[in-house]
């Protein structure tokens, strides 16, 4: 049975930021993972992989089936937080190109009633690359607004204010003889990386080989997620795996 019951409670989250300048806009990074753009009332979450844990059982790997469950409850939550009048998910928001369409019935009421009434904009990823099935919202490569655009992996020598996901960014520090890692948000000030707001899903170290280029070497921050709180980090301070 699914821990997700029309009766439980969806969790409460306070929508207090950090807000932080990227690229000339003021947005703010919430502990949950989520981006919120006050200025065009605009929430912006990365990677939840929806139906990861069914697409691992279809290959014979059991896995905890109630990753989708727990994913949307989490989104249920910040989506009341802040009651945003678009939404945009940054791919890979499903595990798999069939992932839509093996939602449950009760899951997908569930995300229809989150987009009731306001704009919701899916960008294509490598692990979901069509148009979700039988959903709502606008499928699309990329969103460009004001000063900003969204799309899923970070491009090379791309222009100031990208806002992407893909990479699942995490970071570790060592302090007082114990070593700490979490999910983050990454950015230099002109670009930035979303972390997986999925529950079932790794994070790659922002010091791996993959992210090299992608920033200025230790030139960057990290806000390593916490519970009702953001720990902030310059890069100097990191360690690797």
């Amino acid at each position: 049975m699914s821990p997700f019951t029309a009766q439980q409670p969806v969790r409460r989250f306070a929508p207090v930021c950090h807000d932080i300048s990227l690229a000339g806009e003021l947005v703010g990074l919430h502990d949950s993972g989520a981006l919120w753009w006050p200025d065009e009332d605009t929430l912006v979450v990365s990677d939840l992989h929806f139906e990861k844990g069914s697409s691992y059982a279809r290959r014979g790997v059991m896995l905890p089936p109630y990753d989708t469950a727990a994913t949307l409850e989490k989104l249920a939550g910040v989506i009341d937080a802040f009651d945003p009048s678009r939404v945009i998910a940054l791919g890979d928001s499903f595990h798999d190109t069939n992932g839509s369409d093996r939602l449950p019935a009760t899951y997908r009421a569930m995300l229809t009633t989150l987009q009731l009434g306001r704009e919701w904009i899916w960008i294509t990823g490598n692990h979901d690359p069509v148009a979700p099935v039988s959903l709502c919202g606008e499928t699309m490569e990329e969103v460009r607004l004001a000063g900003l655009v969204f799309r899923h992996e970070p491009e090379e020598d791309a222009a100031p204010g990208e806002v992407c996901g893909h990479l699942h960014p995490a970071a570790r520090i060592r302090r007082y003889g114990r070593s700490v890692r979490r999910p983050c948000f990454a950015t230099d000030g002109q670009r930035m990386v979303l972390p997986a707001f999925g529950v079932l899903t790794g994070g790659l170290n922002v010091l791996d080989e993959a992210w090299s280029g992608l920033f200025p070497a230790r030139g960057f921050s990290v806000f390593m997620l916490g519970e009702g709180r953001l720990y902030p980090f310059t890069a100097s301070r990191l360690v690797a795996d």
